[in-house]
């Protein structure tokens, strides 16, 4: 799926991705392909990544994320 993390002050990751952690506000969850659409507010922690077998770590401060059609975008702060 394809995923990118957008800050105010820059695109900090663009590319396509097997698997994504989130810190929502309820609690972390797991985002794979071919996800239901969704839309959820992010707390302060971290976002884990795995592309190609590695795994990517991005810390925010909280924000929005929406899934639809194998593409997801955060909104960090």
């Amino acid at each position: 799926m394809q995923l990118e993390i957008i800050t105010p002050e820059e695109n900090i990751y663009s590319g396509e991705v097997e698997m994504i952690n989130l810190p929502g506000s309820d609690g972390f969850f797991g985002l794979l392909n071919g996800h239901a659409p969704l839309v959820s507010t992010l707390k302060a922690g971290d976002i884990k990544i795995t592309e190609n077998g590695s795994e990517k770590t991005f810390t925010v401060k909280g924000g929005v994320v929406e899934v639809n059609n194998n593409k997801v975008i955060v909104l960090a702060e």
